[in-house]
């Protein structure tokens, strides 16, 4: 059912899930780079509107609010195990994002939210592709029935390809050189000399480029509590070709103007429980760990899954610098 079809508010739905005890899917081995398997599950839900999930932000250890880039907010809780792994989610809901009008946008060119940060303010900021645009909605643990407010595109409108643009929005740690600040990234918009366009929005911002690898296309970002910045890639060449790293970038490297690059923290292929990877989020959990979550999109194809997957920053795992 399009977004534009339905009335604005969540709508509950049952989401089944299967646990994934393993990453690795020929053995029982828990690290991978820097970082530790915890567990993930897979999931689905007979509503035909969960799908195309492309952007995850924690807003504890389990509530989470999630955008699809077929135009939908999507929210739940996860559940754990008594080990504390994740298994499933419950309390999920989906609900139009709203237009200037306080309608659902039936358009694919003005519903494709790609990016989602949480400003200072506790405000939901998504970044939106072919259509690019980056607009803000009031209280990110209840954004529904908000109306955007749009902020200037930090990126020039000119360099932004129309299915490649603003794929990554995350907030910088208040006490990081960037003071809090959000940081967007393109997905597959570069520059001529074939690097990403990123920025640093607001006041003392500007353009900056991230070095990219000819295979791999940017797909979310989060920053560590240090300060440095992870950036998800993605790796498609055909359905026997996918692949997911993470780079770990120095947050005192990004500023206007510099071109920043990093050490890989892991990287996959199908010889793990990985898909479309799409949405990368940070957390501290009880425990004090610094825990890394991943989600995939499944494009709407029964032959994709939707991923849950939670890591542990592991101990003694190298810095960017």
């Amino acid at each position: 059912m399009a977004p534009g079809s339905l009335p604005p508010g969540p709508t509950g739905i049952d989401v089944a899930s299967r646990v994934i005890r393993s990453f690795d899917r020929n053995s029982a081995a828990t690290r991978f780079g820097g970082l530790e398997y915890v567990g993930g599950f897979s999931y689905s839900s007979r509503s035909s509107d969960l799908k195309g999930v492309s952007a995850i932000r924690m807003l504890d250890q389990d509530r989470f609010l999630a955008v699809e880039d077929t135009g939908w907010w999507f929210a739940g809780t996860i559940t754990r195990d008594g080990d504390g792994r994740p298994t499933g989610i419950r309390d999920a809901r989906l609900s139009p994002i709203l237009n200037p009008g306080g309608q659902a946008s039936p358009r694919k060119g003005d519903a494709d939210a790609e990016g989602l940060a949480i400003d200072a303010n506790g405000d939901a900021v998504v970044a939106f592709e072919r259509n690019h645009r980056i607009a803000a909605f009031a209280d990110a643990r209840s954004p529904f029935l908000s109306r955007p407010r749009f902020l200037p595109l930090p990126i020039p409108r000119k360099e932004l390809r129309i299915n490649a643009g603003i794929e990554a929005l995350a907030r910088s740690p208040a006490n990081s050189p960037l003071g809090g600040r959000l940081v967007a990234v393109a997905e597959r918009s570069i520059d001529m000399a074939g690097n990403f366009f990123a920025a640093i929005l607001g006041d003392g911002g500007g353009v900056f480029t991230i070095r990219r690898d000819e295979a791999w296309s940017a797909t979310d970002g989060a920053f560590l509590p240090d300060g440095d910045f992870l950036l998800l890639e993605r790796r498609y060449q055909g359905f026997t070709h996918v692949g997911m790293r993470i780079r770990r970038i120095p947050g005192g490297e990004i500023r206007p103007g510099a071109l920043v690059d990093g050490p890989v923290l892991i990287q996959a292929d199908l010889a793990e429980e990985i898909d479309n990877m799409e949405g990368l989020d940070v957390y501290k959990a009880t425990d004090g760990s610094t825990r890394v979550v991943l989600v995939s999109d499944d494009n709407g194809s029964f032959l994709q899954r939707n991923l849950f997957l939670e890591f542990r920053l592991a101990e003694g795992a190298a810095e960017s610098n």
